[in-house]
């Protein structure tokens, strides 16, 4: 049976939970420092809201920052509305370091426990819905309206999946329409599926898939663009049939989906193919409308970072695929984060010889 953490709201197994009885009542914690940390606020009756870091995102990007900070002996508090970011959706992650081959949910996981285990920092499973400049740092107000002050941030807010926006698509979601990949692909066993999109994220669905599916219909509107191992391998896969210069025009069906109109770029000719399934994997958009008020953003609305993962407003830094930072990977997202834990913890010493 699930159970929540008074502390940090992070669903947790009951048999494997830490457990405390406190005034009749049985609590559950993900660790040994929430459980200390729910003694030590039912002591003093003043929870902590104070911080001198705040990391908010709980991607690989967040979760290295938050691991580097208790590391580095930072006063930090992660807020995130869930552990994992878009890596949880990864079933294929190769030549992660250390890893030739891992889930998304696997690292994930181990990033987890890292935190909750080896490297505890307070942290709070919730959305942050403003981010204000106060005397000294920041005022931190998340979506149930409590509110937290940090010296300096860590925005590590990820992307999410772009959508078509076309007829049926809204209409069908989940009743046939995903984005990403699932878990459960038994409902398309022997059933013929599309796959929109020709970068990383589309192909793995197609490997995922052409084991199970009946026939799978690949389609981009551009030449596809995955690591040259990955077309390769899926080039040989006999079920596949590729669909390259093709706009996705609408969904049809009844109650669930039944066809996918395409239509041929630069001409009106539209081929209708039979699904039972679609899944949507055409690039994702930055996360950043926290600070979009405070920071500089690029044209597609990535904060834009120096070297060091500061950003444009000072005592504000970014890690991960919310920023500018070449590449779109988790080893690479992971390596800001560490990045802008260690540049915050040298913001906050020279910030305190500055005031001495």
């Amino acid at each position: 049976m699930k159970r929540k953490d008074p502390i940090c709201n992070m669903e947790v197994d009951e048999k494997e939970a830490l457990t405390i009885e406190c005034e009749g009542e049985t609590f559950y914690f993900c660790s040994e420092g929430c459980k200390d940390k729910f003694l030590k606020d039912r002591a003093c009756k003043l929870p902590k809201t104070s911080y001198d870091l705040i990391i908010i995102g709980g991607g690989p990007a967040g979760l290295t920052a938050a691991v580097y900070a208790a590391t580095l002996r930072m006063d930090a508090f992660l807020i995130t509305k869930d552990l994992g970011g878009q890596a949880i959706d990864s079933t294929k992650i190769e030549n992660y370091m250390g890893y030739d081959f891992i889930t998304g949910p696997e690292l994930t996981k181990r990033f987890q426990d890292q935190l909750i285990h080896s490297h505890y920092i307070d942290h709070l499973m919730t959305q942050v819905e403003k981010i204000e400049p106060v005397e000294e740092g920041f005022q931190v107000t998340t979506s149930d309206l409590r509110k937290y002050t940090s010296k300096a941030l860590i925005i590590a807010t990820g992307m999410t999946r772009r959508k078509l926006k076309i007829p049926g698509e809204e209409e069908f979601q989940r009743r046939g329409i995903f984005y990403g990949n699932i878990q459960d692909l038994s409902f398309v066993q022997d059933e013929d599926v599309v796959v929109i999109g020709g970068g990383n994220s589309a192909l793995q669905i197609v490997e995922n898939l052409h084991a199970v599916a009946k026939n799978i219909y690949l389609v981009s509107d551009s030449e596809l663009k995955a690591d040259p191992i990955v077309i390769e391998r899926i080039r040989g896969f006999k079920n596949l049939t590729l669909y390259v210069g093709y706009n996705t025009v609408e969904f049809k069906g009844d109650k669930t989906l039944s066809s996918v109109k395409i239509r041929k770029m630069a001409s009106k000719d539209t081929i209708e193919l039979s699904a039972k399934g679609v899944f949507i994997a055409i690039g994702l958009q930055p996360n950043s409308s926290v600070v979009s008020g405070l920071c500089e953003l690029n044209e597609r609305g990535e904060i834009k970072i120096n070297p060091d993962c500061s950003t444009s407003y000072p005592g504000i830094f970014a890690a991960g695929d919310v920023t500018n930072a070449f590449g779109k990977r988790i080893v690479i997202a992971a390596g800001e984060g560490a990045k802008a834990a260690m540049a915050a913890r040298q913001y906050l010493l020279d910030l305190r010889k500055k005031r001495k």
